[in-house]
């Protein structure tokens, strides 16, 4: 049956094994909640202290969760992998299942890994991969290339989904300092990529939105 899966690897993890155990457990956690049942096909886990795995209905968000951790307070750098596909029936969390989607996943991880990319998708569409190829890393680098303070303004913004004003409430900062943040960080732009991401890949997975 078709899902998606996800894989979020830390880049660099054997610097600090510990720290990045520690980042995927929060992440995972977090994840966990972000998404309702209905959308986790398969539970989130990590292994070797270095990957994340998720399995999600084809209706689910993925760029969810690549928000979520390079926004998360306790980031660690990672490389994304989404992969729309069959994968075999199953119980059990993600990395205890298999499929063609899951053999395809490990492939582009590492096709990412040796061109230096931080995010790759793919829908299973060639003409949609195509445009999917050249969008994804450069949402990758752009929410790689964000400062801490830059995170704390982008997740009430790509996350929460709050506007400016509420944003300036919330880090009780003028408006206009956040709105002049969120332009040098490009933030418009990294949500209006996701925003393509999502809406691409749901069109060749689903149909017409």
């Amino acid at each position: 049956m078709p899902n998606l899966v996800l894989f979020g690897d830390v880049v660099r993890s054997r610097r600090d094994a510990v720290a990045a155990t520690r980042w995927l457990r929060t992440l995972t956690a977090d994840l966990s909640t972000a998404y309702t049942p209905d959308e986790i096909a398969a539970p989130f886990e990590f292994t070797q202290g270095d990957e994340l795995q998720g399995l999600l209905g084809l209706a689910a968000d993925p760029t969810r969760a690549v928000l979520r951790s390079a926004l998360h307070p306790d980031a660690i750098a990672m490389r994304w992998v989404i992969v729309a596909g069959d994968v075999d029936e199953g119980r059990g969390p993600t990395t205890q299942r298999s499929g063609p989607a899951f053999i395809r996943a490990r492939e582009r991880l590492g096709m990412a890994s040796a061109h230096r990319e931080l995010l790759s998708v793919v829908s299973g569409e060639p003409e949609t991969d195509d445009l999917l190829d050249g969008i994804a890393p450069v949402l990758g680098e752009l929410l790689a290339d964000l400062t801490d303070r830059q995170r704390q303004i982008a997740w009430p913004l790509l996350v929460d989904g709050l506007r400016r004003a509420d944003v300036a409430e919330r880090l009780d900062v003028s408006r206009a300092t956040i709105s002049v943040a969120a332009d040098r960080a490009h933030l418009r732009g990294i949500g209006e990529l996701a925003r393509v991401v999502r809406t691409l890949l749901g069109r060749a997975t689903m149909g017409p939105l």
